[in-house]
């Protein structure tokens, strides 16, 4: 074995959680190494080839308003754009793109060697070097060592990862790359809570071998919005998708094999996401449904592959095939990739803190997929709160958190913390109880404060910004030339919700105020409180809320324990 430099922060995956980590450890002034088995895949889009959505949109804004580099990634690769629920308000909307996979990947490597104190190193982690219950550094498979402050695991789907298709399988992360075996092994021996989940993707067509004239087109909104307000380039040559549904002759192919379904067989135990379920999940669950609708993804602009949004699954490849043919349009797809289900290590997120660092071993982070949640934009969001807070374990900075009544990024990770998954945790509007005033619009200047205050920002940022603020402050004066047309529409948008945002803004502050009040979590001082119930100690205990206001959001937890926490907390005071 051997040493090299010893940094700051190790980054461990290349993903859309890791990446995000390393560049936001990097902007505090870290020394960063990124460590991915194949550095030619950093950036890579695993699954569909979007980002944003409901919910997800407004993840994705709030990174870039923290400088992250999600947004930009999708504008430098975006082929279709489509705000959804475009005829709702603003605070329920969701932008959302489709992307080249390949411009979005170089995309992201770029805006990574941008920045001077982050060096990629391709290998795989195979350990972790613990000194006095800290980490020390990382081991790699070849035998080398790397020192250093902090780790940030954002592992993916590459834990454990075991692939299943029909009867077939085998062990990988996704579809040609191994999987992070011995690390896995390691994490469970230091009796870190662990455990399995799962989640799919569909089989990927052929484009040229669509019937499109037969199909209903979705083109590309007209209106030129941005993921990024830091984007200035022209839009790429857009493309449209098209829409097709499945039909009771599907349904009764899917059925049919059911028999070589790994979902149904019991090979596969782990939960998936209730949000996005398989095909065969969603014929099985809701058998009266005449059809369920297919959105044909386009992967690229020099790509001929499909991605059908919709039909996730793990049937034999025969299966599939048949499945495929029985829909409108594509009665001789090809299919070039066959769909597979991923079965995977995660870690109970209620071992780690706000910070996203774990409890159990100093200078430990941890983000994306390996948290139990699902979706690159919740990964994205969790790597720039994870590198944040791993920069300021190691450099003696100031730590990063973030509230439910300041962002989406902020309700998640609570939610994760607190409430722990039972399965892939999904970003959803209806999460966030202050949505009126956390609209995807606002997120630049809403986080703008907070990023600043926690030098999160880079000189463009800066700059950027600074131009920002001055045409928002002009348009609040009621002076709107020259004021860009987003930043028109947001001050227009808060002075229509004013006396509701007024409203909400009085309930965060009482929030904050009366739920600050320490409560004292271990088992032992809630035994010594009168009126709560076994039931209740055992799910404060587990989730060891540090604050009245954190307990009311334990699932499960009654307003009458509340009060006997709320009365005892004030006697002790």
């Amino acid at each position: 074995m051997f040493h090299v430099k010893r940094f700051d922060v190790v980054v461990v995956g290349g993903g859309h959680a890791g990446t995000e980590a390393a560049a936001a450890a990097a902007r505090r002034g870290a020394s960063v190494a990124l460590i991915s088995q194949a550095l030619t895949q950093v950036g890579t889009m695993s699954c569909n080839p979007s980002i944003g959505g409901l919910g997800k949109g407004h993840l994705v804004r709030e990174v870039d308003a923290i400088d992250g580099i999600m947004a930009r990634a999708a504008d430098d690769a975006a082929i279709h754009y489509r705000m959804l629920n475009r005829s709702k308000g603003l605070a329920v909307q969701g932008p959302r793109v489709q992307a080249d996979r390949k411009l979005y990947r170089a995309s992201v490597q770029k805006q990574l060697a941008a920045y001077p104190s982050l060096r990629m190193i391709e290998g795989e982690v195979t350990d972790l070097l613990v000194e006095h219950e800290r980490v020390a550094g990382v081991a790699l498979a070849d035998g080398t060592t790397i020192p250093c402050r902090a780790v940030i695991l954002a592992t993916g789907t590459f834990l454990g990862g075991k692939l299943f298709c029909g009867v077939d399988r085998s062990l990988g992360g996704r579809i040609g790359e191994r999987p992070a075996t011995r690390l896995g092994d390691r994490m469970r021996a230091l009796g870190l809570p662990m455990g399995r989940l799962k989640t799919g993707t569909p089989p990927r067509l052929d484009g040229r071998t669509i019937d499109w004239a037969v199909l209903e087109p979705q083109f590309s909104d007209d209106d030129a919005w941005r993921m990024s307000p830091m984007t200035s380039a022209p839009r790429l040559p857009q493309l449209a998708c098209a829409i097709t549904r499945t039909n009771n002759r599907t349904h009764d192919v899917i059925r049919d094999g059911l028999d070589t379904s790994p979902l149904f067989s019991g090979a596969i135990e782990a939960g998936g996401p209730r949000y996005c379920p398989s095909i065969e999940d969603k014929v099985h669950r809701f058998g009266d449904r005449d059809g369920h609708q297919i959105f044909l993804e386009p992967e690229g602009l020099d790509d001929h592959l499909i991605y059908p949004n919709g039909i996730s699954t793990s049937l034999a490849v025969e299966t599939q095939t048949a499945m495929i043919h029985s829909v409108a349009g594509l009665e001789q797809a090809a299919i070039v990739q066959p769909g597979y289900a991923v079965e995977y290590d995660y870690i109970d997120p209620r071992a780690l803190d706000h910070r996203l660092a774990l409890s159990a071993l100093g200078g430990v982070f941890c983000a994306g997929q390996l948290n139990g949640t699902t979706g690159y934009e919740e990964a994205a969001a969790q790597g720039l709160v994870a590198g944040l807070n791993a920069a300021a374990h190691a450099c003696d900075l100031p730590a990063a958190i973030m509230d439910r009544a300041t962002g989406y990024i902020g309700v998640m990770i609570d939610d994760l913390v607190l409430q722990g998954v039972s399965e892939p945790y999904r970003m959803l509007t209806a999460r966030a109880e202050y949505r009126l005033a956390l609209r995807a619009d606002n997120a630049e200047a809403r986080l703008t404060a907070w990023a600043t205050d926690l030098s999160a920002l880079g000189a463009d940022r800066i700059a950027h910004v600074e131009r920002r603020t001055a045409m928002r402050d002009a348009a609040t004066r009621g002076e709107c030339d020259g004021v860009a047309t987003d930043i028109l529409r947001e001050v227009e948008e808060d002075r229509r919700y004013a006396p509701y945002l007024k409203r909400q803004a009085e309930e965060i502050s009482r929030m904050r105020n009366d739920g600050l009040v320490p409560i004292d979590s271990r088992v032992e001082a809630l035994n010594a409180i009168p009126g709560l119930s076994n039931e209740m100690i055992e799910r404060l205990g587990v989730a060891a809320p540090r604050t009245l206001d954190e307990a009311s959001r334990v699932r499960g937890v009654t307003p009458a324990a509340l009060a006997a926490l709320w009365l005892h907390a004030r006697r002790r005071a």
